[in-house]
């Protein structure tokens, strides 16, 4: 999921946050696509394209609500029916 900053270590560098979020994501990303395995994409449906979560999707900065798990339900849906 895309997130900027964690509620429980505000200090945190927010490109240190980002670039975790983004490594973790492409390592995820490239095994997917090596081993023939589908890659369900949260980040990019809930980014608002600063790699932070869209505000109508977060709790907080990186955790989503109701909303976000909407949009994560029916971005696996969609991977599912690949």
């Amino acid at each position: 999921l895309p997130g900027d900053a964690y509620s429980w270590s505000w200090e945190l560098d927010k490109e240190r946050i980002v670039n975790s979020i983004r490594t973790v994501n492409d390592r995820l990303r490239d095994y997917c696509d090596r081993n023939g395995i589908v890659f369900v994409d949260y980040f990019a449906a809930m980014t608002d394209g600063n790699d932070a979560m869209k505000k109508e999707y977060q709790k907080d900065p990186i955790h989503p609500n109701r909303e976000g798990y909407l949009i994560m339900e029916k971005v696996l849906l969609e991977a599912l029916e690949k």
